[in-house]
């Protein structure tokens, strides 16, 4: 029998996990790289599903039943961190299962910033499609990619058809790229592709963005765009937390840039299948401007650019 204090202490245990910002609803875990000769062999990342964890307490994701559709979530230049354990939280909360990769920490880097991206993040994306296909828990007609700077960089890459093509066994469905840094010249994307990016972005221009979705291939799936007026880059960073920030190798990749007050803004809405475009719009680009104090607003200033 458990004596009254130590359940009394057990209580105020689970009282303050469950206030606790950063509580976890997944786990880590290990997957196969996309082949047996792909370095490293076994990549890591972290799985929320919202049958399991704090989420399955708490009765999130109620509304949802397997099999899930899923996001994989990549991370940008500074590595593995609370954000993208918060993303993925949230996506199980709203009844989607997903895996936030570990690309940097699999490898045994710390930061990418101030160098070139990882190409071989666009395949880590593939193996954690293929890997999610294989479960019987997911539908593996309804799996995203969402990516932030150099993750939404990875995921233009991912989806653009060149790339998408050798991968043929598995196919992403949708895509997010928060503030990518857009160098396609003419993509032809394999599933439709919604494009955040801040208006004050030094680092990761929005012109560049507006071109490459202007001379986007009218025969691949259709590209929104939408600028946030005023934001700068990582706008939807609010903060890094150091006591939570971590890779899945366990070293420390949390963010050492001073801290900016951004607006906060969750990665997409539940409804997001929903707000992805099904059919390209009869004008070639279509720019949705949307003030950056109100994230949740579904209306905006739209405006064609030819």
């Amino acid at each position: 029998m458990i004596a009254p204090y130590r359940l009394l202490l057990l209580g105020i245990a689970f009282a303050s996990c469950l206030r606790a910002e950063a509580a976890r609803a997944g786990t880590v875990i290990e997957f196969p790289n996309t082949s047996g000769q792909a370095t490293p062999a076994h990549l890591l990342g972290y799985l929320a599903r919202p049958d399991l964890g704090l989420f399955a307490v708490l009765g999130g994701g109620a509304n949802a039943a397997a099999p899930y559709p899923a996001v994989v979530v990549l991370h940008g230049c500074s590595g593995f961190s609370s954000h993208n354990t918060k993303i993925a939280d949230q996506l199980a909360s709203w009844g989607y299962l997903a895996l936030a990769v570990d690309s940097l920490g699999s490898r045994g880097i710390d930061s990418r910033c101030g160098g070139p991206n990882l190409p071989d993040q666009a395949s880590d994306a593939y193996a954690a499609l293929r890997y999610l296909s294989q479960l019987d828990f997911v539908d593996p007609t309804r799996v995203a990619v969402l990516g932030e700077s150099m993750g939404g960089f990875s995921v233009l890459h991912v989806i653009d058809r060149n790339l998408a093509t050798r991968h043929s066994g598995h196919r992403f469905r949708a895509a997010i790229a928060y503030y990518p840094l857009c160098d396609i010249p003419s993509p032809t994307m394999s599933a439709p592709t919604l494009i955040l990016i801040g208006e004050a972005d030094e680092t990761t221009p929005a012109e560049n963005c507006q071109a490459m979705v202007e001379h986007s291939r009218p025969e691949g799936a259709p590209i929104s765009l939408t600028v946030y007026s005023g934001a700068y880059h990582a706008f939807n960073v609010t903060r890094f937390d150091p006591v939570f920030a971590y890779s899945a190798t366990g070293m420390n990749t949390t963010s050492r840039r001073r801290e900016t007050p951004k607006r906060r803004c969750v990665p997409f809405s539940p409804g997001f299948w929903q707000a992805l475009p099904q059919e390209r719009p009869t004008e070639r680009t279509r720019i949705t401007s949307r003030a950056p104090s109100d994230p949740d607003d579904a209306s905006g200033q739209s405006t064609s650019i030819s």
